[in-house]
């Protein structure tokens, strides 16, 4: 199954699909619509604080990571055991897609209703990433698996931005089809959870799990429960964390991962409402530098999975992050359109790249028959460091009332990831995932 074209296909296809949530309602549109729609210029006062849109959206974006946190590990240690990888994440994928489209039918003043159905879109978003991601050590070998990688982020950036670039014309042309901004904005989420749940279908076809599930552990009967299934998912969460020490140059990738992928995702969080809050930008200026990071980010993973063949993954990342690291500084000082624009143009360059790198790396280095707990495992580096920048984000922000603090306070982030990745030897992490991670009960 490994190097199939219509299985590497099928997923990739699932990053065409999901994007559209990504791009237009998480990043796109719906921070921009919050702001000025559903909560508006006065924030929102709780006890005797006035929360503004950003620091809201901010802190549930934080929220999301933290349960995603919580549950990844065990649910891709179920998955792994009973070989339901794609079950998983097409359960996920359709749960976050009717939470997505449910966010059509909030307006001025659902500011509750509206942070409740997006935390569970984005646990879904999330929650099928753990087990789409983790199918990238089932579908490629060591050799191919940047190029696959940096195919599968292509796919979702052209997807994302076919979807978005609809959306825009939506919105940008609302007027002359005589409907409001506010209702092109939620047709453009409709749409998006449409996309989502549409071209999720060729997953669905195409991909296929090679793997069978594992023999039924000692102690358990004939036909497991759910409640079995969550126990031995926890015990194999359980052996594989204390026998994480046999793969030290992965967990130190795993924690500079954690810390410069806190950077990047706040970035992309905050950027919309960040111009609409701070910079006071329009909607189609916000909305078209969007456009436009999807589609450099597109030539980025690309390009940067060429230059890691040359030069390694490790150094290509490094690259990258010196690379973000000029990106918040220049997003400090900035004041008008033609610098915000000229700033996606080199986020574009450097997402593409950084990401796909990070997975595929991430990918050569785990056993492929815990893949998707050790994509879990992943999940919560990536969550639990999603937790704290956003977190730092709003409390910056709270505090300084202004949003130039948050966003240059980021490279700390950078730096430190930076650091920790000059440690990491690819070499030896790719030697140690031969060493056998489980015993016979789980085998």
């Amino acid at each position: 199954m490994r190097n199939d074209p219509k299985n590497i296909f099928g997923w990739c296809m699932y990053d065409w699909a999901n994007s559209a949530y990504i791009t237009t309602v998480a990043v796109g549109v719906l921070p921009t619509y919050f702001a000025s729609v559903v909560v508006g210029p006065e924030g929102l006062r709780i006890g005797g604080t006035v929360y503004s849109a950003t620091t809201l959206w901010a802190f549930v974006i934080g929220l999301a990571s933290f349960i995603t946190f919580l549950i990844a590990p065990v649910l891709g240690a179920i998955s792994d055991f009973s070989a339901a990888k794609k079950r998983f994440l097409l359960t996920f994928a359709y749960g976050g897609a009717l939470f997505t489209l449910l966010l059509y039918f909030c307006g001025s003043g659902d500011i509750y209703l509206t942070l409740v159905l997006f935390l569970l879109a984005q646990v879904g978003y999330i929650g099928a990433n753990v087990f789409y991601d983790a199918f990238i050590s089932e579908i490629a070998t060591d050799d191919t698996m940047d190029a696959v990688s940096g195919k599968g982020y292509a796919y979702g950036y052209v997807g994302g931005g076919l979807q978005f670039a609809f959306s825009l014309v939506l919105i940008a042309g609302s007027g002359w089809i005589g409907i409001s901004q506010s209702t092109a904005a939620r047709l453009a989420i409709l749409t998006a959870a449409a996309w989502w749940a549409g071209f999720s279908l060729f997953t669905a076809r195409y991909l296929h799990e090679a793997r069978k599930a594992a023999p039924i552990p000692p102690g358990y009967g004939p036909r497991l429960r759910t409640i079995d299934y969550i126990s031995i998912g926890l015990s194999r969460t359980f052996e594989t964390t204390r026998k994480v020490r046999q793969f030290p140059h992965l967990v130190l990738f795993l924690v500079a991962f954690m810390l410069y992928n806190d950077g990047i995702q706040t970035v992309l969080d905050m950027a919309t409402i960040y111009g609409t809050e701070e910079l006071k930008l329009s909607t189609t200026t916000l909305l078209g530098t969007l456009l436009v990071i999807q589609i450099i980010a597109t030539a980025g993973a690309l390009v940067f999975s060429r230059i890691a063949a040359r030069i390694g993954s490790r150094r290509a990342i490094m690259i990258t992050l010196a690379l973000w690291s000029g990106v918040v500084i220049y997003a400090y000082f900035i004041q008008t359109a033609a610098e915000y624009f000229a700033l996606g143009v080199v986020v574009g360059l450097v997402l593409g790249g950084s990401q796909a790198l990070s997975r595929s790396f991430y990918g050569s280095m785990v056993p492929e028959e815990a893949s998707a707990e050790f994509f879990g495992f992943y999940t919560v580096f990536s969550r639990f460091s999603a937790i704290w920048g956003p977190l730092t984000f709003a409390v910056v922000r709270q505090w300084a009332g202004s949003s130039r603090l948050a966003i240059v306070s980021l490279i700390f982030f950078f730096i430190a990831g930076l650091v920790l990745m000059a440690f990491v030897n690819e070499k030896k992490a790719r030697e140690a995932k031969t060493h056998r991670l489980f015993d016979s009960r789980y085998s």
